[in-house]
């Protein structure tokens, strides 16, 4: 609860908050679950804050941008393909005390005759916010007429995908257009931009690595990018990612070569790669 009694300083203040980033206390485990063969699964919310918070929990859906942004949607377009009718889980409501965790369990009901495809929808899990008591706006204005009240908190939200798979489900992925910008304005470092094309009726999720190799037969690490993910239905999506340069700068002539695979707890297949020669 602030009190503060100059229009000038109430909004120098709310900007400088609303500039500020905010700190999430919550830590998911995992990040994303995908049905395939089970039934059940579970994901655990650890609150590494020194005060208790509580979420509540709602399936909600989103649709992958072409930059691999997401946007809130109602209702499904063409190719997409809703989980939500057959999850179930519980609690809907969690409090976590600080250092504390609390498991939600997830369960797979799927309907007889469940055409071929994957499915998906997200567990949202959003902060609620606390009851400010005693230093509310309305008892500051009984205090004190002249004050003007604000209270502001950062409301620390997270969502993780939720896919479920149905029979044959496959996918290839095709790396393209590979080209290296210079650097920006204000900027030391150039970007790596490429496309991922991706192929069937299932997402590909996994690690980009990025790697140089000079004329002289040396080998080093450019550009790296963990848990990306194509999803159904996008055909594509854009990627860039800063680049790490060598000393002076700039790339020499060399070799370089981008690929993709699998996280390693999936088996770290290669999925896909490419390589751009460089003057």
């Amino acid at each position: 609860m602030l009190a503060i009694r100059s229009a000038p300083r109430l909004a120098a203040l709310v900007m400088l908050l609303l500039c500020r980033p905010a700190l999430a206390d919550l830590m998911l485990f995992p990040t994303r679950i995908v049905f395939d063969k089970q039934r059940a699964a579970q994901v655990e919310l650890m609150n590494q804050g020194s005060t208790a918070e509580t979420y509540r929990i709602n399936l909600v859906h989103r649709r992958m941008g072409p930059n691999g942004e997401f946007i809130a949607i109602d209702s499904p377009g063409p190719g997409e393909q809703f989980a939500e009718p057959m999850l179930r889980y519980s609690p809907r409501q969690v409090t976590i005390p600080p250092g504390g965790s609390q498991i939600v369990r997830i369960l797979l009901r799927k309907p007889d005759g469940l055409a071929e495809g994957e499915y998906r929808s997200h567990l949202q899990f959003d902060r609620v916010a606390e009851a400010s008591g005693s230093s509310s706006v309305e008892d500051l204005a009984r205090r004190d007429q002249k004050a003007v009240g604000v209270t502001i908190q950062a409301l620390v939200g997270a969502s993780i995908p939720v896919i479920v798979r149905q029979g044959d489900t496959h996918a290839k992925l095709e790396l393209t257009d590979i080209a290296v910008q210079p650097p920006a304005a204000g900027s030391a470092a150039g970007q790596l931009s490429f496309q991922m094309r991706r192929e069937g009726n299932r997402s590909v999720y996994g690690d980009l690595l990025a790697t140089f190799t000079t004329t002289a037969g040396v080998t080093f690490e450019v550009a790296r990018a963990g848990g990306v993910a194509v999803y159904t239905p996008n055909a594509a999506r854009r990627v860039q990612l800063p680049l790490q340069m060598p000393a002076g700068g700039k790339l020499p002539a060399g070799v370089l070569r981008v690929s993709f695979k699998e996280r390693p707890e999936s088996g770290g297949k290669l999925l896909a790669e490419a390589s751009l020669n460089l003057p």
